[in-house]
């Protein structure tokens, strides 16, 4: 099965996210960059309540960082809004609890997945929540 336009970067945004180590996490960038699909990650723990804006921030930076978007509102307020949905979906686990994990982003024309990936606990129970946004931006210009 071929993988497009929404589908292609969400299922990127999620590899990255599930990614363990750094250096199959920088293996995984340039892969996917010789396909033309930009990506990216970062870690993030803390305590959920405190970190969402922390998280959003984090994507956004990282994003850029990679050359995933523009330094331009509207590709900034995609990651964001991405983030900040993936985010909503980890929310009922989390809330109130403590997290540890990693976001992931991928772009693929006018296609941005945001993927977040992580482990929730109390003590020893653990649990694990994952969350998958998406935005459409114009890919009238060329990424850097």
């Amino acid at each position: 099965m071929v993988f497009q336009g929404s589908r292609l970067v969400a299922k990127v945004a999620l590899e990255m996210a599930l990614s363990e180590e750094r250096s199959y996490e920088r293996e995984l960038i340039s892969r996917y960059a010789r396909s033309g699909i930009k990506a990216a990650a970062v870690d993030y723990g803390g305590d959920f309540i405190s970190s969402v804006s922390k998280i959003t921030e984090r994507a956004v930076v990282a994003a850029k960082r990679e050359g995933v978007i523009r330094d331009v509102h509207a590709d900034e307020g995609a990651v964001a809004g991405a983030t900040r949905e993936a985010l909503s979906q980890v929310m009922p686990k989390a809330l109130g609890l403590n997290i540890g994990g990693k976001i992931g982003i991928a772009r693929h024309k006018d296609h941005i997945s945001v993927a977040v990936f992580f482990g929730v606990g109390l003590l020893h129970l653990d649990e694990v929540a994952v969350g998958l946004g998406h935005r459409a931006v114009s890919s009238s210009q060329e990424v850097i």
